[in-house]
């Protein structure tokens, strides 16, 4: 459930690393009229720059982690990143692959983590992970 104490939006930008598009299949459900996240004032936006929070999907390839880390580098502070599946978080299916560089946590240290695992996971979940997020952030501002 989202607090009705929230002054704002929540801005998100999505990052796929690699993944096979299930995680993301599933962010775009959220986005549809079913779940509907806008209505909460949820929103997807084009640049990190811009975000309050990164969502994350897929394994990060050793293609893709200069990328990533670009991303990261851009979005604002506090680093908010949101791991959605099991892919993001330990590699999943594809853990012993050779080109794999790690889990996002282990490649971008100083952000704080939520986490969504599944294969692919709920939108219920996806949202309650941004809910969470929001949550951390509103704590962060009255600080």
């Amino acid at each position: 459930m989202i607090p009705k104490a929230f002054k704002r939006s929540l801005w998100v930008f999505h990052v796929n690393s690699g993944s096979c598009n299930g995680c993301d299949i599933e962010i775009v459900a959220a986005l549809t009229p079913r779940y509907d996240v806008e209505r909460f004032g949820i929103k997807l936006v084009g640049s990190p720059r811009h975000a309050d929070v990164i969502a994350f999907t897929g394994p990060v390839t050793k293609d893709m982690e200069e990328k990533v880390k670009r991303v990261i580098a851009q979005a604002p502070e506090p680093k908010v990143i949101v791991v959605v599946g099991a892919c993001g978080i330990g590699g999943g299916v594809f853990h012993e692959s050779y080109h794999l560089s790690g889990p996002i946590d282990k490649l971008i240290p100083d952000a704080k983590f939520f986490y969504v695992p599944g294969c692919p996971p709920r939108p219920e979940a996806i949202i309650q992970a941004f809910a969470k997020a929001w949550e951390y952030l509103e704590e962060v501002e009255k600080k």
